[in-house]
């Protein structure tokens, strides 16, 4: 489960090295240092993870996955209201602190990640399927900052996007959707090539990502049934590309 893969993470820590250059192709397999996972007949291809790697040009940095499947081939099953809404994920969890990208200074995860959830749209500024209306394509895929963090309420060990406390106000970055957890909608767009998903990230300042770790996960989260906090739980996971969170991939 991803709820107790991650909160080991929480526990013993991403580590870190430092950036170094190089050239890339365009797979995630075929990089030198990318995290492998070996093919899982027991899940939908789709989110079968074969490699995750990221590396950085200039203050560029592209997340990505190679796939057993097609990359973005699945998507969640709509339940028609927002309250137990399914929400599916291509992720790299990272060492970043979540101040990096403009939340809160806080000791969760900061992870990138690439969603769909067809039952709602929290992408307000973006019109991901180009029909004029931008609150109506939560089923496309689309790029997320989130902050997790251990949440016994969503299960022994588990893991939620951290929760805004009614009343408080924190800092969170410019393109927050408004929701009431910790989560950015930047508008990196990704591209989704048969068996691979990148996303490009720009940093405004490329020192931040240097030492840089990360990992690779395919999961699914869930809305709580009352919309309430905690409003998003992690609640499986499909795949995870490092056997060992304690020894992530390194930026290059």
């Amino acid at each position: 489960m991803l709820k107790l893969i991650l909160a080991g993470l929480v526990a013993t820590g991403l580590t870190t090295t430092a950036l170094a250059g190089g050239s890339h192709g365009s797979h995630a397999i075929h990089q030198d240092g990318a995290i492998v996972s070996p093919e899982n007949k027991e899940i939908d291809r789709n989110y079968d993870i074969l490699a995750a790697h990221v590396h950085r040009k200039g203050r560029v940095v592209t997340f990505h996955m190679t796939l057993q499947g097609t990359a973005g081939g699945s998507v969640p099953r709509p339940e028609g209201t927002l309250a137990g809404a399914p929400v599916h994920s291509y992720v790299w969890p990272t060492s970043l602190k979540p101040e990096a990208v403009g939340f809160e200074g806080g000791e969760g995860i900061l992870a990138l990640a690439a969603t769909s959830h067809p039952d709602f749209d929290d992408t307000p500024l973006f019109d991901e399927d180009g029909d004029g209306d931008v609150t109506n394509d939560g089923a496309k895929w689309h790029s997320h900052w989130v902050v997790l963090t251990p949440n016994e309420s969503c299960g022994d060990g588990a893991l939620s996007v951290q929760d805004i406390p009614e009343g408080a106000s924190p800092k969170m970055p410019a393109t927050w959707p408004g929701l009431p957890i910790y989560i950015d909608s930047p508008g990196f767009s990704p591209v989704l090539d048969d068996r691979e998903i990148v996303i490009n990230v720009a940093f405004s300042d490329p020192s931040v990502v240097e030492g840089l770790s990360y990992d690779g996960v395919t999961s699914a989260l869930r809305v709580n049934q009352s919309v309430h906090a905690p409003l998003l739980c992690v609640v499986d996971v499909f795949d995870v590309a490092s056997g060992d969170l304690s020894l992530p991939g390194k930026l290059d």
